[in-house]
């Protein structure tokens, strides 16, 4: 009796109709992994789907999903809880670049729900079955301007929304990857700089004069990065010892501002503080 066919590892990849997220299927297909693409525009991923199903001879499921909406999380969560996912790559997003005043409210929670909600609850959803396994890979796409807080830059767009959920994405990867050490699952977060991508250009956004990566070079570095065991990708940054100085600067700021007593610019004259003052 001859032995059953190995199954082929299974990627589930959202934002799959374009950009990075194209890109990412592109590269697993051709690496010989059957996938489940996930996008708003149906077409798109059918016109995906016959492509890397007669170069790559793989298989690939359609999902047709908006992740800012309840429906479309919970349709997307089902199947990553439900089927045997080897690869998890997280990258839908929106940006809506605008002054924070002339975001209508609507697209300030639609990026909320898109760039943080859908993605904490689709990783949710999916590891589970990974830690059972003890193993398996989750990449979360962010963006450089997680690190563009404090940058007096007027070429950057207005981005207070936009920035501030993948900061929340940022963080969550960076802490979940210390809760699941030991467990065999590897996480990445991707910080890429400008992308030559349908991204900004449908917001009516001209790049075409700013350098951009391309999206397969995006990819690339994650997956290089993922095989030196980099939780954080930054596909520009040559000097990996920046990285490393910004993490630690940040511990010492979480120390130095952990425990009394107060800081002396707030003390008032005389030594006291204003719980220490009579009434």
């Amino acid at each position: 009796m001859s032995s059953p066919p190995i199954a082929s590892p299974l990627a589930l990849v959202t934002g799959a109709s374009s950009g990075i997220g194209q890109a990412f299927a592109e590269r697993l297909g051709a690496d010989g992994h059957d996938l489940i693409v996930v996008a708003r525009r149906r077409e798109r991923l059918e016109d995906l789907k016959g492509q890397l199903e007669s170069m790559h001879g793989v298989t690939v499921e359609v999902l047709v999903a908006d992740l800012a909406t309840d429906a479309g999380m919970a349709a997307v969560d089902a199947v990553a809880a439900e089927r045997p996912v080897d690869i998890l790559v997280d990258n839908a997003a929106l940006a809506h670049y605008m002054p924070f005043l002339d975001l209508p409210p609507e697209r300030a929670e639609e990026l909320v729900r898109l760039n943080a909600l859908a993605p904490l609850r689709l990783i949710r959803s999916a590891l589970p079955a990974l830690v059972e396994r003890g193993s398996g890979t989750i990449i979360s796409i962010a963006t450089q301007l997680v690190f563009s807080a404090t940058a007096d830059a007027p070429q950057l767009p207005r981005r207070v929304v936009y920035a501030s959920t993948k900061a929340f994405l940022f963080m969550f990867v960076r802490l979940l990857a210390q809760e699941l050490q030991d467990t065999g699952i590897r996480l990445q977060v991707v910080c890429p700089g400008v992308v030559r991508t349908e991204f900004h250009t449908r917001q009516g956004m001209d790049m075409s004069h700013v350098p951009r990566f391309e999206p397969e070079d995006v990819v690339q570095a994650s997956l290089r990065g993922l095989e030196l065991g980099e939780l954080v990708c930054i596909p520009g940054l040559e000097n990996v010892n920046q990285l490393a100085s910004h993490d630690q600067a940040e511990v010492a700021l979480l120390l130095a501002g952990l425990r009394p007593p107060l800081a002396t610019r707030y003390k008032l004259e005389g030594g006291s503080t204003a719980a220490e003052t009579p009434s």
